[in-house]
């Protein structure tokens, strides 16, 4: 998850931490664009009897921005309620579940949709079913069924989606908080020893997903699809959030306390791996509470990330001309704060205005792409990150090779980025690692709505073996 764990306050509340944001124009429906937003991280499929869930008590949003003020113009807000059928029973389902109404099942939950906009509340949806947990096969034998039906159409062309999803988000986590020891790196022994396969870390976990498919003549700023890429219209803010009540009272037993007062914000997220990796630690719970408009109070840590001026010392004289670099990271900032300007890619921008703020810049009249690269815009693909992000872009590879310098030439042509910041792969590069290449890691992922595949089942789960697994087929 490119957001799990990424502060002390969330790092201590699962399922209200947002850990992965994607929204990407939906190649099986290109006048719509999808957006994914993860919670509840790290669930070992195999985590009975008390299997994973969204919390009754956390308002989760979907915030987009389409006036250039980094505001929420248009909100989409979820919120859940949990059903207990048989309190006398320890187990999640007393038998098969065959559908989403399955008299077995003991455990379930149901969600709200509301959407806010021009100060306008409307309710779109409710008492919507969630899937189950894939418990196992013996449980569950038709598992795609029950996640197909609980797809549901809601006014105005929208489709949403709320349940467990395997875990799409892939990255060497040891090596990487081992002091950034990335075993992948180069096949130039930059690192002692060969270089090796990345392991992926979250090989055969799950997640909670909430997903949504939105006509985009529904989120731009004039009503429309806009069909220049250069259109100030064409481009879009997302980020997501997860809040609770401000006063809570315990209670002796579940359904006897209480939560009271307004909502605050807990946890947030834009662009992935920025309050993983980017905001210091004393700040990070502040960031969570805090708005995107805000993020002004933030910028030095994108000027001057930790990370680049660590990269120099863990790899002595691999990075010279990013050790001589003081300058304030333009680049970055550009990248993540402001979005791309017209006239710094060729025939691409995703700038949202002047207005520093941390969010997930889509230009929604950028197409799909027909040949992708995991490597986004790096990877001369216009559609993928940071334009938006999809499931299968390789975002940790590509924040680790701006940070290291690739990117700072689009704002000082004279600098020449240093060879091995290209060189730097985190888990997936086709070309020195045991993974055939691109196509493999593509088919990991469904190819429609809600994109991520079916979540890994307790009974059979790769975690407990010694292959590295991408995804769930």
């Amino acid at each position: 998850m490119s957001s799990h764990r990424e502060a002390p306050s969330i790092s201590q509340d699962p399922v209200a931490d947002s850990t992965d944001l994607y929204a990407f124009v939906s190649p099986d429906r290109p006048d719509t664009i999808t957006v994914i937003a993860n919670y509840v991280p790290l669930q070992l499929p195999a985590g009975g009897p008390n299997f994973y869930e969204f919390g009754d008590d956390v308002l989760y949003e979907i915030n987009i921005s389409n006036s250039g003020d980094a505001q929420a113009d248009i909100v989409y807000q979820f919120s859940f309620t949990t059903v207990m059928a048989d309190p006398s029973t320890f187990l999640y389902n007393t038998g098969q579940i065959q559908s989403l109404d399955s008299p077995t099942w003991n455990r379930r939950q149901f969600y709200s949709v509301v959407r806010i906009q021009n100060g306008r509340q409307e309710l779109l949806g409710e008492n919507i079913p969630c899937p189950p947990c894939n418990v196992g096969v013996r449980s569950i034998p038709h598992y795609g069924t029950l996640a197909q039906a609980a797809i549901t159409s809601l006014p105005d062309g929208i489709t949403v989606f709320a349940g467990q999803r395997a875990e799409g988000f892939y990255v060497d986590l040891g090596s990487i908080f081992d002091l950034g020891d990335l075993r992948a790196f180069s096949p130039d022994q930059i690192i002692p020893g060969p270089a090796a396969a990345g392991v992926n870390a979250t090989a055969g976990l799950n997640v909670h997903t909430i997903a949504l498919q939105i006509p985009i003549s529904s989120v731009t700023a004039n009503g429309t699809m806009p069909s220049s890429v250069t259109d100030p219209n064409a481009t879009i803010g997302i980020w997501t959030t997860a809040s609770r009540q401000k006063v809570r009272i315990t209670g002796e037993s579940e359904g006897q306390g209480l939560s009271a007062g307004p909502f605050q914000q807990v946890s947030r997220l834009g662009n992935p791996l920025i309050n993983e990796v980017i905001i210091p630690m004393g700040q990070k719970d502040a960031w969570n509470a805090s708005y995107p408009s805000q993020d002004e109070q933030f910028i030095s840590s994108y000027q001057h990330p930790e990370l680049a001026g660590l990269l120099p010392v863990l790899y002595p004289g691999v990075f010279p001309h990013l050790a001589g670099l003081t300058a304030a990271r333009a680049d970055l900032v550009a990248i993540l704060l402001t979005g791309i300007p017209t006239g710094v890619v060729p025939g691409f921008q995703n700038y949202t205005g002047p207005i520093y703020a941390d969010m997930l810049r889509l230009n929604v009249a950028v197409p799909p792409s027909t040949n992708p690269s995991i490597y986004g815009l790096l990877g001369g693909d216009a559609a993928g990150f940071p334009n938006g992000r999809r499931v299968f872009d390789d975002v940790t590879t590509i924040e680790l090779r701006a940070v290291a310098g690739a990117t700072y030439p689009l704002v000082a042509p004279s600098y020449s980025a240093d060879p091995a910041a290209g060189l730097i792969y985190d888990l997936v590069d086709p070309s020195k690692t045991s993974v055939s290449g691109l196509s493999t890691i593509m088919e990991r992922y469904a190819t429609a709505f809600p994109y991520l595949s079916t979540p890994w089942d307790g009974f059979n789960n790769p975690a407990t073996t010694p292959s590295p697994v991408l995804a769930n087929p």
